[in-house]
């Protein structure tokens, strides 16, 4: 069975609807009103084969703030879910991406504890790609990784232009995530010598 998960989340500021499927084929609906979002949500999708549909309505009359970071929360609250109990997975995944200039490596682990830590944050310097605000992609990865209960590690080894840093950020934390769902048939229960995430 697909492991899917739908949440929505309405507040006075953002109204989100968002859908995963961890084990689809790389489809995805994006509409978050900020077009740079969409497309690293698009390539979020395409590369770690997760079928995503995502709406939001914020309040992009104050700024992209609240719908970023609500669509990191939610996206976090629907990969928790979809995960389920974590029965079988591989629980780690990480993946070293190079995208022209930019080298990023993601790390995670699926623990149930939620830590994150951004290296190389620095390296993205200008404040602005498109209609987005970089600052928001450390809101953004923060929300996930509270949201999902998971340690999230970036490191930007390398890299001059932000467009090209943030969107290897965002394929690379795909594949690390695909790598982490998977289901592996040596494991037995959950990957912990604990028995327990």
């Amino acid at each position: 069975m697909a492991r899917t998960a739908d949440i929505t989340r309405t507040t006075k500021e953002t109204d989100i609807t968002l859908s995963l499927c961890l084990d689809g084929s790389g489809k995805a609906r994006i509409d978050t009103g900020i077009g740079f979002f969409d497309h690293m949500l698009d390539a979020f999708s395409r590369h770690g084969l997760f079928d995503l549909s995502v709406s939001v309505k914020g309040d992009l009359r104050v700024d992209g703030h609240h719908s970023v970071e609500d669509t990191g929360i939610v996206l976090g609250e629907a990969i928790k879910k979809a995960v389920g109990d974590k029965q079988g997975i591989q629980r780690y995944g990480f993946f070293i991406l190079p995208m022209d200039e930019a080298l990023v490596t993601c790390a995670v682990d699926l623990c149930d504890r939620p830590y994150f830590v951004f290296l190389g944050e620095e390296k993205i310097v200008p404040p602005m790609v498109g209609d987005f605000d970089t600052q928001l992609v450390r809101e953004f990865f923060y929300s996930v990784s509270y949201a999902a209960g998971m340690n999230l590690h970036f490191k930007v080894d390398a890299g001059t232009n932000a467009h090209h840093i943030i969107e290897a950020m965002f394929k690379a934390f795909s594949k690390a995530l695909d790598m982490a769902t998977r289901q592996d048939s040596r494991i037995t229960g959950v990957l912990s010598t604990k028995g327990a995430l």
